[in-house]
């Protein structure tokens, strides 16, 4: 099975990184930003037009900037089956850019490039593709009408969360702790909360950190103080009026 992306942007390249191996073949076309040569000597795939992608390819991957949709669909109708990460455009909207073929929206994060990303889909798609999606994280089906509430939760939330983890290992260097210790305590935990919040609610995890007068409760009174939870409120709100305006 050949797969092939019609864009090569950052989240085109994460998929591309989780999917090495996974396919007989890797095709990459950009419109002349150079980063489809770069991905397909990184990854041994091929650079070429998103007409001959449409040609070779067995599942195609449109990445390319929404505005741009109406421009490469006349270059994709040869394809069979697509992948949408298309953020706003609905699967009503991509089954009449391509009637011919089998579409399936997708909104992945950018954990997919260590196969431990979240992706929400909607549409139809075949089982082979599923299980190539299944491959690269943790698959959910939603709604299309929840796709932008998906999207400013968990593909906007990896750059909140890594901010997070930034600011907490420079307070820590701030007070004599070597910069890479620093950084590698608070991935490392923050790898081990993940876990942990798979099986118990974020509120038992925090009332289990914080003992009454101790140095956390301090440390979440002062979280709050600062108004740190309405500034992750404030994000996503940020994030849902961008993707609607």
């Amino acid at each position: 099975m050949i797969v092939g992306f019609v864009g090569s942007g950052s989240m085109a390249a994460a998929m591309a990184r989780g999917w090495a191996g996974a396919f007989e073949g890797m095709l990459f076309s950009d419109s002349g930003s150079g980063r489809a040569a770069e991905l397909a000597r990184e990854l041994g795939g091929d650079a070429v037009s998103s007409e001959e992608i449409a040609a070779r390819a067995d599942l195609v991957v449109v990445a390319v900037k929404p505005a741009k949709l109406d421009e490469v669909a006349p270059q994709l109708q040869a394809a069979r089956r697509l992948v949408s990460i298309l953020a706003a455009v609905p699967v009503e909207r991509l089954e009449a850019a391509f009637p011919e073929a089998e579409v399936l929206r997708v909104m992945p994060n950018v954990g997919v490039e260590v196969r431990r990303g979240v992706l929400c889909v909607a549409g139809e798609a075949s089982a082979e593709v599923r299980r190539k999606l299944d491959g690269l994280g943790h698959v959910v089906e939603i709604p299309d009408a929840d796709f932008d509430a998906a999207t400013a939760v968990m593909g906007c939330a990896p750059a909140y969360l890594a901010l997070a983890v930034e600011a907490i290992a420079d307070a820590g260097a701030a007070d004599g702790l070597d910069a890479e210790l620093a950084r590698e305590l608070v991935v490392e935990t923050a790898a081990g909360t993940a876990e942990l919040l798979r099986l118990r609610h974020p509120a038992e995890v925090r009332r289990a950190v914080a003992s009454p007068g101790g140095s956390t409760e301090a440390g979440l009174e002062a979280l709050d103080r600062e108004g740190a939870r309405a500034a992750f409120e404030a994000a996503v709100l940020a994030s849902l009026e961008r993707m609607r305006g």
